[in-house]
């Protein structure tokens, strides 16, 4: 005859609950905590004085700025035309949506660099719409600034569509059905009903897009070609430096990047909560 297990008591979910909190906490700490710990050290290893002239040598700064206001003018397009485009998916039906829908998440699946040689074969100085930007217009786009912002563009594309879309799919319809009803037109209905709604998403959207293209490498750097100065972002110019053995220069401007990430990631996190307590 066979014994009959019996249930398993509270001390048996204790050690099972315990358990999952270490294999949790271990899993973060090891693959989270101590990299970030690393590489603080290391950027601070020879002192204040150091660090400070690591990340305030021209090419560094240079490379700083320049991610900065790539990124900042790509997250601002992103947040635009992604909401827009949340908007659009949820508020109409047209042929072809499944599919615009799916090709959204593709720049997900795509490697940056292949993303990287995308943008060089379609707008580099060889093509024909490269070609007119630069010679007839004096306005290079590959192995410059506005070669990365395309390339940014790409790569955060889905970020403020996919956190925007799903707050719109959870409004209530008689919200806005209730404001045309008392004469307000599109525009004033998505101002004053729609918009309070999904700005904390929107919000969201833009800075969790902004972190991305923070430490974007593999389209960069084929996009914009490594020029000191003038293309050379904070992750190629950490590529460089570690190429090159300057292990210090390096760890000081990636400790800049992660603080900068750091609070991206509080302000994502306010917002969220932000939001949820409104919900």
């Amino acid at each position: 005859m066979n014994a009959i297990a019996a249930p398993r008591g509270p001390r048996s979910g204790r050690w099972g609950s315990w358990g999952l909190r270490l294999a949790a906490f271990s899993y973060l700490g090891l693959f989270i905590v101590v990299p970030l710990v690393v590489i603080s050290v290391q950027g601070f290893r020879d002192g204040l004085a150091t660090f400070v002239s690591s990340v305030t040598k021209p090419a560094a700064l240079s490379a700083i700025g320049l991610t900065i206001w790539t990124a900042a003018v790509m997250a601002v397009i992103n947040t635009i035309m992604g909401t827009l485009t949340a908007y659009m998916l949820v508020s109409y039906r047209f042929p072809g949506k499944a599919l615009f829908n799916m090709l959204i998440d593709l720049p997900f699946a795509i490697p940056s660099l292949v993303t990287g040689v995308m943008l060089v074969l379609l707008y580099g100085p060889q093509t024909a719409i490269g070609g007119f930007f630069e010679k007839r217009l004096g306005f290079p786009i590959v192995f410059a600034p506005p070669g990365i912002v395309l390339a940014l563009l790409f790569i955060s594309y889905p970020f403020v569509i996919r956190t925007v879309q799903p707050v719109l799919m959870q409004m209530e319809a008689n919200q806005q059905e209730a404001a045309h009803t008392l004469g307000a037109s599109p525009w004033t209905t998505f101002r004053r009903v729609i918009f309070p709604t999904i700005r904390p998403a929107i919000i969201t959207g833009g800075l969790l897009s902004f972190a991305r293209a923070m430490g974007e490498f593999g389209s960069v750097i084929v996009v914009a070609g490594n020029i000191p100065m003038r293309s050379q972002t904070a992750a190629v110019y950490i590529y460089g430096q570690i190429e090159s053995g300057s292990t210090q220069a390096a760890s000081g401007v990636s400790v800049v990047l992660l603080f900068l990430a750091f609070t991206i990631t509080l302000s994502v996190d306010f917002f969220l909560r932000r939001r949820d307590a409104r919900t």
